[in-house]
This record gives C-alpha cells, structure tokens and sequence, in this order.
C-alpha cells in the first residue's frame, strides 16, 4: 500500500472495509497511534497549501505483522468481521499463503456452526413454559438466523478455497 494521510485511510475504509468493518476516524486515527508506538509504520510531516500533513507509511516490521495476522488462526472475536476482513485483504499475499488462510476459515466456521447446532438440538428439547414462548420463539430463530448464516459462509468459504467461487459481474442499470 502507498503511503497516505488519515483522511485518504479514512476514504478508502468508507469505500470497502466500511461494508463488514466500522470504524470511525477517531478509531482510525487511534490505531495509527498504536502502529506508531509498535514501529509499524512511519509518519512524515509535510504542509500543503498552508496546512500541516501527516502522511503514513508502512514499515517492514508492518508489514512482518500484517502477515503474521493474516496467518494466525481466528482464535476468538467476530468470526464474520475477521474472515471478511482477511478474505478482502487476501490478494496482497502470495498465492501460496492464501489457502492456508482459507483453510482456517471454513474450519472455524465449521466448528461455530457445530456449536450452534448443539445448542439448537438442545433448544429443541426443552419445554417452555406458555408466558415465555413469545421470547423463545424469537430467540431461536435468532439461533436459525446464526445456523443460516454459518452454513452459508462455511459452503462459501469452502467454495472460494476449492477456487470455485468468482465474484458476480455487476448488472447493468435499468
């Protein structure tokens, strides 16, 4: 990536990551913080037309970070943020640290899946009091939503390791 100012990193979030990943400019502007404090990336101070500029740089030990995350397994967090995250963020490694990354994926997905179908098996075998239907009728299929959601990302995921998935071409205006 090319060295930019906070407001071109705030653009370029608002233009894609923004879509799975919310972050406001005072979040922006605090990791930039946390990178600088780490040694992975640089700043260099310029004015333009009468205004100071800072401009971010990403440095090798970045850029060692940025791949060491990428690689990691998904421990723990938003399972959905971090995959679309890494899966946005894949085509800047190499080919062959990509499936290794996918691979991970789909198994976490897999066994969170797994999970939820445990606890809709033992949903499913409880009685609920008639007062509390209403509430647990909404809350399982909040369980459904999640059981949904996880099939569909695990047979994505799977698909786009297996390099069957290609993205949609965009349909023409009406």
């Amino acid at each position: 990536m090319s060295p930019a100012t906070l407001y071109a990193l705030n653009k370029l979030f608002e233009q894609g990551i923004s879509l799975f990943y919310s972050a406001s400019l005072g979040s922006i502007r605090s990791a930039l913080t946390v990178l600088l404090d780490r040694a992975h990336v640089t700043v260099a101070e310029s004015v333009d037309n009468g205004r100071s500029k800072k401009t971010y740089a990403i440095t090798d030990a970045g850029r060692a970070a940025f791949i060491e995350w990428m690689l990691a397994p998904i421990a723990s967090g938003n399972l959905e943020t971090i995959a679309l995250s890494k899966l946005y963020l894949l085509g800047l490694l190499p080919a062959d640290a990509r499936a290794s990354i996918l691979e991970d994926i789909t198994a976490r997905t897999a066994r969170d899946l797994a999970q939820l179908e445990q606890l809709a098996v033992m949903l499913d075998s409880m009685e609920v009091p008639p007062e509390y239907r209403e509430i647990f009728r909404y809350q399982r299929l909040t369980l459904e939503y999640g059981l949904m959601s996880h099939r569909g990302g695990r047979e994505f995921f799977a698909q786009v390791s297996a390099g069957e998935a290609q993205p949609t071409p965009p349909t023409a205006p009406r």
